[in-house]
């Protein structure tokens, strides 16, 4: 599926060489230029990006007819998950949403809607008790935050590794669609070997699925 439209996809500077050195240095790069973007986004332009992510997060939601998803509830600057958080909950669509634990390790509590509480590195969650972790296996669809795409469906993601991690052991990974603002997908990113490759990508304008 593929909707919206293209402009204002900008394409990612060269790699400088393929050594390990030069990938990190090309990954801190595009990082610092997607944040630099997003905090110069305005008001107005922050307001109307949400509304046209929560209309494709719905659209993507009804049209692969999930009961059930994970997605993450977004910092200042990231796309505005909020409104979709809450037409999920107010329409029966269970939600799971990711808690922090040391050692770069994601656990899940499901989304009551009701207020959340800042935990590690400031990152809204949820109360209540953890689900087993093998419950994110069998959600419907899967939506992370990413720091920017590409093109082959390469998430590059903000350094941390939690969600490295844990797509890339999970023994089953339902359909799993990272959500960025239009001009973080890019042509291409650097892919290393582990690396797992997003199913599709969700932005303001467009839906976008890959081939993995």
């Amino acid at each position: 599926m593929e909707s919206g439209r293209d402009e204002g996809w900008i394409e990612a500077p060269p790699a400088v060489d393929a050594s390990p050195e030069g990938v990190a240095a090309l990954k801190r790069h595009l990082r610092d230029e997607v944040r630099s973007r997003r905090a110069a986004m305005s008001d107005k332009e922050r307001r109307a990006a949400a509304v046209a992510l929560t209309e494709r997060l719905i659209s993507l939601v009804r049209d692969r007819g999930a009961e059930s998803v994970s997605c993450y509830a977004s910092l200042l600057g990231e796309p505005d998950t909020s409104a979709f958080l809450t037409w999920a909950h107010r329409t029966g669509v269970e939600v799971l949403l990711p808690i922090s634990l040391p050692g770069s390790r994601l656990a899940w509590r499901r989304f009551d809607g009701e207020q959340m509480v800042p935990g590690r590195h400031g990152i809204p969650e949820p109360g209540g008790e953890l689900v087993p972790v093998s419950a994110i296996a069998s959600v419907d669809l899967m939506l992370v935050p990413a720091c920017a795409v590409d093109l082959r469906g390469t998430r590059l993601g903000w350094g941390l590794g939690y969600f490295d991690r844990m797509l890339s052991a999970a023994d089953r990974l339902p359909p799993v669609f990272a959500v960025v603002h239009d001009r973080d997908v890019l042509p291409e990113l650097p892919r290393e070997p582990h690396d797992v490759p997003v199913d599709g990508v969700v932005t303001p304008s467009a839906i976008r699925t890959f081939s993995r």
